[in-house]
């Protein structure tokens, strides 16, 4: 027999769910100061990228950027480069734009309802519902991923969560029953029992959960059937070869295109496939540059959420230009390091910039 969300009793469960949250939620920099700014940015980092690796960039970000002004009139490459190592540089020029938004149409103040929340750029229905709850205690749902496994797990419901129409579901199903006087703790105690006790990764803690005895896949011992989602396509692989082309202090970077993949990054040269020696001498030569020697480094992967690029590295040591290659710039490591952001997917060769 098939079992939905809206079959089981989910008023049972926020009791121990908030009595297990005070005594175990975990202690993150923006939880200190919940403020509707904090709450925001923290949740548009924490998109596709890991709690612990997000606190460090966090706290940049915040001493850089304190508030939505100033966020508003950032520089984009002083932007980018606060971003970088963060990836899908998407979230923070949508971010900025928001920010643009709220200091023109709301006069500074990041609205607190879902609604208005929405018509902010790159504002989700989770985000918005994260803000709300969590900054101004606003009786919103806020699901997730974490949200979607947790309580597929309790209430052994096998719909497909890949479907629009399963999200409106949960988040009508929360929304019935999500404490008036402390939404946003229970969003977050949602969020951290995902992260923490029934992990995305591995099997779950049951041991450890305070739902264990209300658990509908507990009891039959079927918890890693839940969440059920489609297999995901696999990635297309992408061969090119990546240059560390240099004058001696200098290195070359480029900007990639505004549109596409890692759309307007900094970038070290590559040409698509497995060239040769040759192909690669031609390729410096048209940038107007003389290569002087070819040196083969170490091969790296990145994988991007469609795309894994397989890359071989070379290092091109060329004669110091009489004048800057056209659309290109020469530039020392350390100013690269200083103002240029360069995507992850070349962190394998960064080295190359710094030693010969």
């Amino acid at each position: 027999m098939e079992r939905y969300i809206e079959d089981y009793d989910l008023t049972k469960l926020t009791t121990p769910l908030l009595k297990w949250f005070h005594a175990h939620a975990r202690s993150l920099p923006w939880r200190d100061e919940p403020t509707p700014y904090h709450v925001w940015v923290s949740e548009i980092m924490l998109q596709q990228t890991r709690v612990e690796a997000v606190k460090g960039y966090y706290d940049r970000f915040l001493k850089c950027l304190p508030d939505v002004k100033a966020l508003s009139e950032c520089p984009e490459d002083e932007l980018l480069k606060l971003w970088e190592g963060l990836g899908y540089y998407n979230r923070v020029r949508n971010l900025q734009a928001a920010a643009r938004q709220v200091m023109e149409e709301y006069n500074g103040i990041i609205p607190s309802r879902p609604k208005e929340l929405l018509q902010l750029k790159g504002i989700g229905s989770y985000t918005a519902g994260a803000i709300s709850s969590i900054a101004y205690q606003y009786p919103a749902p806020a699901v997730d991923g974490n949200v979607f496994r947790v309580m597929t797990r309790v209430c052994a419901d096998h719909s497909d969560i890949s479907k629009p129409s399963f999200r409106k579901r949960m988040e009508e199903a929360i929304a019935r029953v999500i404490p008036q006087e402390e939404p946003g703790a229970y969003n977050q105690a949602l969020m951290d029992l995902g992260a923490m006790v029934c992990v995305p990764n591995g099997e779950p803690h049951c041991e450890e959960c305070p739902w264990e005895p209300l658990c509908e896949s507990r009891k039959n011992g079927t918890q890693m059937e839940y969440p059920n989602k489609p297999k995901k396509a696999k990635r297309k692989i992408e061969k090119r070869a990546v240059l560390i082309i240099r004058d001696g202090n200098h290195v070359l970077i480029q900007k990639r295109p505004d549109k596409g993949l890692l759309a307007g990054l900094y970038e070290l040269p590559s040409i698509e496939g497995q060239p040769k020696r040759t192909d690669i001498i031609e390729y410096v030569q048209r940038l107007g540059l003389e290569p002087l020697h070819i040196k083969k480094v170490e091969d790296a992967k990145h994988i991007f959420s469609h795309i894994e690029w397989h890359m071989k590295g070379y290092v091109v040591s060329v004669a110091e230009p009489a004048e800057p290659p056209k659309d290109l710039l020469m530039a020392e490591f350390a100013t690269i390091q200083r103002e240029y952001a360069i995507p992850s997917a070349f962190s394998a060769y960064l080295k190359y910039l710094k030693t010969f």
